[in-house]
């Protein structure tokens, strides 16, 4: 298929008649252009929505943001996951006001530059609110040209990420990578979408190389599969007077900078018995001092990509508050809400009285 903008005027055609009406598009805003992109990884645009408006609601400029607390940010982006994208919005934000006067650097490379924008994201934001032509390469862009043209090389392999940014630079029409961008991205969200894709409405039916070959489904071919790791969590929701206590996760992970209830880890899923064993236990209640325990969910299942995780509660009632105590943050039954908390400690607070 030598006709290349046959396909561009295709899909430019297909996404002035069926794109969706999202706040985020009919702008060049490279700041409203960013944020919409770093909330859309990894979250379907209907969860993302409410959760863009509430963010430029209160952060509508890179000034806004650099300005803000990173603990408010994390709060306003409580239930997205990956938290990561929450601190490295916060510290780009920062950067482009130190470096750049509060104004979005407009460059490929220079956008490339700042801490938590990869290749996709950058060439997004360049062409939408520069018209730059940089195509961008994501999922649902690796899904319809692998179909399209029936390609076999690996999508998660360094030769076949190169292999279709090069091809959607060649469909791409210079003139308007933007809109072109866009309605690429759309197409493989709306239409050839991952499983049982309706193709007898497909623009593209006499020629898509898979759909002749039968071979829809076989495509786009990853050669790596995730290793998914399963992690059981045993939380204590400690309570003394009209206090509960709160531990800051600040080791590097998904959940760095977030509040939960103290808690030990285990690869390996523990009974009562075997937990009071730990030396984590041992170091959370020294048998001293008196406490009572209450079993209030067990094995609450909480899917990420990359881990599955188990999440046990125990209700604490402590009468003299140990020692070892002094590392946590005794917080007030009601301030809670204060203090940005990750999916699995919200569905507890939503879900049981504290």
């Amino acid at each position: 298929m030598e006709n290349f903008r046959f396909i561009t005027g295709k899909l430019i055609e297909w996404y002035k008649i069926h794109r969706r009406i999202l706040p985020w598009r009919g702008t060049n805003d490279p700041y409203l252009i960013w944020i919409s992109e770093i909330i859309l990884q990894q979250t379907r645009v209907i969860q993302g929505l409410d959760y863009y408006n509430r963010f430029i609601g209160r952060f509508p400029d890179v000034r806004s943001l650099a300005a803000a607390d990173e603990q408010e940010v994390l709060k306003y982006w409580q239930g997205l996951g990956y938290y990561s994208r929450a601190r490295n919005l916060h510290a780009t934000a920062r950067s482009i006001e130190t470096n750049f006067g509060g104004v979005f650097p407009e460059d490929y490379e220079t956008i490339l530059s700042l801490k938590g924008i990869g290749e996709y994201t950058a060439a997004a934001i360049a062409s939408i609110a520069f018209n730059a032509p940089y195509p961008v390469v994501d999922g649902n862009v690796f899904r319809f040209l692998s179909r399209l043209f029936a390609v076999e090389e690996p999508i998660d392999t360094a030769k076949g990420k190169n292999k279709f940014t090069e091809l959607a630079g060649r469909i791409m029409d210079p003139s308007q990578p933007g809109l072109f961008n866009q309605a690429i991205m759309e197409f493989g969200a709306l239409q050839c979408v991952p499983v049982s894709p309706d193709c007898s409405v497909c623009p593209f039916e006499a020629q898509c190389s898979a759909y002749s070959f039968g071979r829809v489904n076989d495509f786009p071919i990853k050669r790596n599969k995730t290793k998914v790791k399963t992690i059981y969590l045993y939380y204590f929701h400690i309570r003394s007077g009209i206090h509960i206590y709160l531990k800051k996760r600040k080791e590097k992970g998904i959940w760095q900078n977030l509040y939960e209830f103290p808690h030990i880890e285990s690869e390996t899923p523990l009974e009562w018995e075997d937990l009071i064993r730990t030396n984590d236990f041992q170091a959370f209640f020294p048998s001293v001092e008196p406490v009572h325990f209450r079993l209030v969910l067990k094995n609450q299942k909480h899917v990420l990509t990359h881990r599955i995780l188990f999440a046990s509660f125990y209700e604490v009632e402590i009468e003299k508050t140990p020692v070892s105590f002094a590392k946590f943050i005794a917080v007030p039954f009601d301030a809670i809400d204060e203090y940005p908390i990750h999916r699995l400690m919200q569905m507890y607070v939503e879900n049981y009285e504290l």
